[in-house]
């Protein structure tokens, strides 16, 4: 499973990158405001940092406008995959982009038949909102599930990218259903290092070394 990190600060991005968990990143205008920074600018950082897919948010809400920021946005670079709401204009934008070589990334995704939609449009990335299910009563990974089951049934390439992740659970569970990518906050990846026995382990190694006065090198 593959790990892009939901944020736009540049020091996350890079942190992820030097450990080698960066697959790819995803932006949206909410994290774009969080981060004060002129967008394409902010782009151009994250590029240079990852190779891998970089979701960037188109704002229209209609076909033409959606073509026009979509052509800014896919001029930053070649691994700018664009980010389109999953309405009729934007599954319309979708079959256009995609089908003139661009990634897409359809995304605010609330059921399987939305994502059996994107897919139908040729859609690179599917972004179904497990975390926002949670909150109104549903139970978001059951959505990951339907759509891995309908994905499979019929070989849609489009990618299913678990969005919306509340917490290291919401990892697991979307790597044992087989999701293809999760995109998190990075303080989430980053939480699945911790385990108290790990801790215990190596507070008790390095007592035990330490007592036997020796040194490596």
């Amino acid at each position: 499973m593959k790990f892009f990190a939901d944020t736009a600060e540049i020091a996350e991005i890079r942190e992820l990158a030097d450990l080698g968990l960066l697959d790819g990143v995803t932006t949206n205008p909410s994290l774009v405001q969080k981060s004060g920074r002129d967008f394409i600018e902010v782009l151009k950082e994250i590029v240079k940092i990852c190779p891998g897919p970089i979701s960037a948010e188109v704002v229209a809400l209609d076909y033409a406008t959606m073509m026009r920021e979509a052509e800014v946005l896919r001029k930053v670079a070649k691994n700018i995959a664009v980010k389109v709401p999953l309405t009729p204009d934007g599954l319309k934008a979708c079959k256009a982009l995609t089908g003139d070589g661009t990634m897409v990334n359809v995304t605010l995704c609330f059921s399987a038949g939305q994502a059996l939609l994107a897919a139908k449009a040729g859609a690179s990335f599917i972004s179904p909102f497990v975390g926002r299910l949670d909150d109104v009563g549903f139970d978001g990974m059951q959505l990951i599930g339907d759509v891995r089951m309908i994905y499979d049934n019929y070989d849609f390439a489009t990618q299913i990218l678990v969005a919306s992740v509340r917490h290291p659970i919401h990892v697991i569970e979307a790597a044992k259903i087989g999701a293809d990518v999760i995109t998190a906050p990075p303080k989430i990846i980053q939480q699945l290092f911790k385990h108290p026995l790990t801790d215990v382990g190596i507070a008790n190694f390095l007592k035990d070394w330490q007592a036997t006065g020796q040194k490596i090198g």
